[in-house]
């Protein structure tokens, strides 16, 4: 009955276009976050972080998003504004299990998605997965490869500028572990925004808006690494899908790299290159957009 309830109000705010805010109830009685906003072809937001949840694209990029799509913003479990699964199953299995049950109960057949950073990983296997309900991916600075992690690295250690940080560029240290070596010592040397962004105030922005939501919840990002399923490099699988696909990069994004999209392969790809670091939704919102209606009308989506 309640899932019936929750349908019927959804189709009502289909044909009205009003956004309405939700907590939906999972097979396994987590409850998610959701927001249904906008008009246009249906498109599930996957937030990235991982743990970074919907409300910061939302509160940012919410207005041209929402002018060209009607987008269905989720906090993943075991983050933001939703609860935790009471087994700690946070597997990108269970989640892509989540997006299926929010799809049905919505009545949506097939829908596209948009994922940003690590949501890269998520959004590909599910596209992988359930290739009949995907229209298709718009996928902005989007890592498929974990380990794709170099140049990355070596730009860290060139922020840090001390020697004694040049062991972690070794390939005998695990990707993770250094990783989280250069990140520590950039964020005490406060220079991390650097990697990401082109002005400090935009982190600051991103930061601030974080603390908007009381009680934040940070499960998710404390168990998302574990999982081998997200270190396996899904660039080969690119050739598979169909669908078309925006794959848009930052061309001084040092957070998944430059040069990321190398190896992406989608047989059907709309490649856009943007002077933008990791966060267009903040600092450059008309190119994104202009890529999206570009995407959206190629594609008559």
């Amino acid at each position: 009955m309640k899932i019936l309830i929750f349908i019927v109000i959804m189709g009502i705010l289909n044909l009205s276009a009003v956004a309405q805010e939700v907590h939906f109830k999972t097979s396994d009685s987590v409850n998610l976050y959701v927001k249904v906003a906008g008009k246009g072809t249906p498109c599930l937001y996957i937030h990235g972080g991982p743990g970074s949840g919907s409300y910061w694209v939302e509160k940012f990029a919410g207005d041209i998003l929402e002018q060209n799509m009607q987008i269905i913003y989720v906090d993943q479990r075991g983050v933001g504004r939703s609860s935790s699964p009471a087994n700690g199953d946070f597997s990108p299995g269970r989640i892509i299990l989540d997006f299926e049950e929010i799809r049905k109960s919505l009545g949506i057949k097939q829908w596209l998605t948009m994922g940003h950073s690590f949501a890269g990983i998520i959004q590909i296997k599910y596209a992988l997965e359930n290739t009949d309900v995907i229209k298709g991916m718009l996928m902005i600075n989007c890592a498929l490869y974990l380990h794709q992690e170099k140049e990355v690295l070596q730009k860290a250690y060139e922020l840090i500028n001390e020697p004694e940080y040049e062991k972690y560029l070794n390939d005998s240290i695990p990707v993770d572990i250094a990783i989280n070596k250069l990140y520590s010592r950039l964020r005490k040397k406060k220079l991390f925004w650097k990697m990401g962004y082109a002005e400090q105030s935009s982190e600051e922005k991103m930061t601030a808006s974080f603390r908007e939501i009381p009680k934040w919840n940070k499960d998710y990002e404390n168990k998302a690494m574990s999982y081998p399923e997200v270190w396996i490099d899904y660039r080969p699988q690119t050739e598979k899908l169909e669908i078309p696909v925006l794959f848009f990069y930052g061309k001084t994004d040092w957070m998944v790299g430059p040069n990321n999209y190398k190896g992406v392969n989608f047989p059907n790809m709309i490649l856009w290159g943007s002077d933008v670091g990791h966060v267009p939704f903040i600092e450059n919102k008309p190119d994104l957009e202009k890529a999206i209606k570009h995407y959206l009308s190629k594609y008559k989506f």
